[in-house]
């Protein structure tokens, strides 16, 4: 791991423990850090806490207070932080289900949100089913039990039903009109690729792991090649190609 991201780690969950006391029972690095493929400059640091019971208000707030980038400086281009009762890491459903969601850091937009409710629908509610499997399989502990005895995995079905769900919000994001290399669009093409190796041979891979297996299951080459490009500095690939792979992906995946 990287020493700075991991200096920060320490000094994250010795504040949440801070806050929390004895309530806090675990907290695991998930994303690029527990995936082997943080780029400083480039990946976020992503962190799951996970609290015995519900949390008082002034207790999350006090949590968004002490964690984000003014309080406690993150060192990636921001920090993206949820926090989970343990009998929601456990649930193994595809709820929101979080105490506390925090964004917050140097190049990030800040977002604290309190409760799932006050979350904006358009944002999209797959995202934390998804990341308590990714946990689940591949989370980094920080503090607590091992990460597969915290977090339960999907079922099958909602693993398919809020894979739909991500990929079909992916292409509904606006994209540049033309051939103009499209930034952003090799994230949205990577990701595709993660959910199709999730989905045919069981592994949560990186982005770019994913898309070098892609690469071996079929996937277009050229394309998937730019778009790891793409993560090391190189030019996006056009939204026009990188929609069309992600639509064949999304066929593929609600055909069965």
């Amino acid at each position: 791991m990287d020493t700075t991201v991991h200096r920060y780690l320490a000094d994250l969950v010795g504040t949440a423990q801070d806050v929390l006391g004895s309530d806090l029972v675990g907290a695991y690095a998930a994303g690029s850090v527990a995936l082997d493929a943080y780029q400083p400059g480039r990946s976020d640091v992503d962190v799951a806490l996970v609290c015995r019971d519900a949390l008082p208000r002034p207790t999350r707030q006090e949590l968004v207070t002490r964690l984000r980038h003014e309080a406690l400086p993150c060192p990636a281009r921001g920090l993206e932080l949820v926090v989970y009762t343990r009998a929601v890491a456990a649930s193994g459903t595809g709820e929101p289900g979080f105490e506390v969601e925090l964004n917050t850091g140097a190049a990030m937009p800040l977002r604290a949100t309190l409760d799932p409710s006050e979350r904006p629908a358009a944002d999209g509610r797959f995202w934390y089913g998804l990341d308590r499997s990714i946990l689940h399989q591949r989370g980094h502990p920080l503090t607590g039990p091992p990460p597969g005895e915290m977090f339960a995995d999907l079922s099958p079905d909602d693993l398919r039903s809020l894979t739909v769900a991500a990929l079909r919000w992916w292409l509904a994001r606006p994209v540049p009109p033309g051939d103009a290399p499209a930034p952003g669009a090799e994230d949205a093409v990577l990701n595709a690729c993660r959910a199709l190796v999730r989905l045919r041979d069981g592994d949560w891979l990186s982005k770019v792991a994913a898309g070098h297996r892609a690469i071996a299951l079929g996937g277009d080459p050229e394309l998937v090649r730019r778009c790891v490009d793409a993560r090391a500095g190189g030019p996006p690939p056009a939204a026009a190609a990188a929609r069309a792979f992600q639509q064949r992906v999304l066929d593929e995946i609600t055909a069965g």
